[in-house]
């Protein structure tokens, strides 16, 4: 809903009402008012506030106990103490919910350094409200880790990232792409040491090729010197083995970058999308060189649209948008197997709407893009997956392809709160932190560890199981990383709420941040990588 609007509105939120013993003998019907009354309006004067007369005591409540923009919204909707202007700095016309969300706001790295003129452009851009602007921050902060502990499972090596913002590094490293100033490759987990000094908030990983960005906005980049078609071609011949800024984006201030098979993306701090690279035949809305440096601004109806996070696929985009009127999924890119989610397998070379949400009556918060097949999580904690279905990626007990947003059946007794996906599998993680995995079973990275009798291969999962064996750890999972690469054999990473983490799948270069007995190239139950993230 348009939070800025409150007259004539009606609430959803129930009263907490006050039970009271002297209540008892009063009639039913007169208890439901009087105690409204006692909440609501206070005793002496209907219509008033409680702590009306203390208001810099509501504002501190509001700011401390980090509501929701949601909550914020109802408040004001259900009180005019809420709604009327506050007459606190810096705007005395704010509203107490206007205020109290604006002051959260200030407590955001990425917000900070703005100035009081691209503050109000960025309120504008998200619906001029600052409510609207909270909700585009906390979405982001949830939807990518922004700020806190992360671990990405790249092709063939690892990324770790702590609460601090230290970025380590291990796996394999033929194209520099550990940024350690060296071509060798780390079997343990190993800081950048150039870049100390610098908090990183943000890791993308693609083949042979990093990508980290700052609490301040900077990108930096090494490995394979290109921003297209890596694992093939002339692209990437010269290496970079140590992180260097990436100077054509050094005027935006970015806070997320995602890497595919033939470009690279990065999302601004302000929602905006710029992609580079793959712009032959007009791929992603722009015509470029193959191996341009340039970003470009994802062209099409994105452009007035602020996004929250983005998820590069094999040869395609998803971006989840955050609008006044809720939260919605674009597409853009190479259509084959269903993956950009219309009902077809056209390619798109503009960022189009995934309508299914809306039919399905599902807010989006956590979208992934899997090599052929993607995912999303809604507010709700249903999850939908669509694309190609092979090896049973989709989770809806078959192999079949899925061209529109479907739910997933079986996880219709878990409230999910995130979702990964890779090359033909799919992670799912819930508010219980129980993990569930589906689809290709090679190298044990589903981590249920049954090989077929006279096999190497594993045993391909149709339809979501739970990961028993992260379950006798005895910690909350809340976030899982798999590789997203069709030429690479899979590893995958648990993170716990303790900042711990675990690893299994692949190991043969050493991306597991352990060494393997001999002869093994695999683990197939999580061990824990001797690193601590908090």
């Amino acid at each position: 809903m348009d939070a800025t609007t409150s007259s004539g509105a009606s609430s959803s939120l129930p009263l907490r009402l006050i039970v009271d013993d002297t209540l008892s003998l009063v009639s039913p019907l007169q208890q439901s008012y009087q105690r409204s009354q006692r909440h609501c309006l206070g005793d002496s004067a209907p219509g008033e506030f409680p702590l009306a007369a203390n208001p810099s005591i509501v504002l501190h409540v509001l700011t401390s106990c980090n509501l929701e923009p949601e909550d914020l919204a109802h408040l004001e909707a259900t009180c005019k103490f809420f709604r009327k202007p506050a007459n606190f700095p810096p705007d005395f016309l704010l509203s107490m919910s206007e205020l109290a969300a604006l002051d959260m706001c200030q407590n955001r790295a990425i917000f900070k350094p703005m100035g009081t003129q691209e503050k109000e452009m960025f309120k504008q851009r998200c619906g001029r409200s600052w409510k609207l602007v909270l909700r585009f921050i906390t979405v982001g902060e949830a939807c990518c880790r922004r700020e806190k502990s992360q671990a990405i499972a790249g092709p063939g090596h690892s990324i770790a990232v702590t609460t601090s913002g230290a970025a380590y590094t291990f796996g394999s490293n033929n194209s520099g792409q550990l940024g350690h100033d060296r071509l060798e490759e780390e079997w343990r987990p190993r800081p950048i040491r150039s870049l100390q000094g610098i908090r990183i908030i943000q890791a993308a990983a693609g083949a042979g090729r990093t990508m980290l960005v700052s609490d301040a906005g900077r990108v930096y980049a090494f490995g394979k010197d290109s921003f297209g078609e890596v694992e093939y071609g002339n692209q990437g011949s010269r290496v970079v083995t140590t992180p260097q800024l990436v100077e054509s984006l050094k005027d935006i201030y970015i806070v997320q970058a995602a890497i595919g098979n033939f470009f690279t993306a990065v999302l601004s701090r302000e929602g905006c999308v710029y992609t580079f690279s793959w712009g032959g035949d007009m791929k992603l809305g722009h015509q470029t060189e193959p191996n341009d440096v340039q970003p470009h601004l994802l062209a099409g109806p994105l452009e007035d649209i602020p996004v929250v996070q983005i998820a590069a696929g094999y040869c395609y985009l998803l971006v989840l948008a955050c609008q006044p009127s809720g939260m919605s999924v674009y597409s853009v890119g190479c259509g084959l197997g269903g993956k950009l989610g219309h009902g077809s397998r056209s390619d798109e070379k503009y960022p189009r709407l995934i309508e299914q949400f809306q039919t399905l009556n599902i807010q989006p918060v956590v979208v992934a893009a899997g090599a052929w097949h993607a995912a999303v999580v809604g507010k709700d904690g249903r999850v939908c997956t669509w694309g190609w279905g092979r090896y049973g990626c989709l989770g809806h007990g078959n192999e079949e392809c899925e061209s529109v947003p479907k739910v997933v059946e079986t996880l219709s007794s878990v409230k999910a709160v995130h979702v990964a996906t890779g090359d033909y599998t799919t992670f799912v993680v819930s508010h219980k932190g129980d993990v569930y995995s589906f689809g290709c079973g090679e190298s044990s990275s589903l981590g249920h560890n049954t090989a077929i009798e006279g096999n190497n291969r594993h045993s391909n999962v149709l339809s979501p199981e739970l990961v028993t064996s992260l379950q006798r750890i005895d910690e909350r999972v809340v976030h899982v990383s798999l590789t997203n690469s069709i030429y690479w054999i899979a590893h995958t990473f648990a993170l716990t709420e303790s900042g711990k983490l675990y690893a299994f799948g692949a190991g043969d270069k050493g991306q597991l941040g352990t060494e393997l007995v001999e002869h093994r190239s695999e683990r197939g139950t999580p061990e824990q990588v001797e690193i601590d993230l908090n």
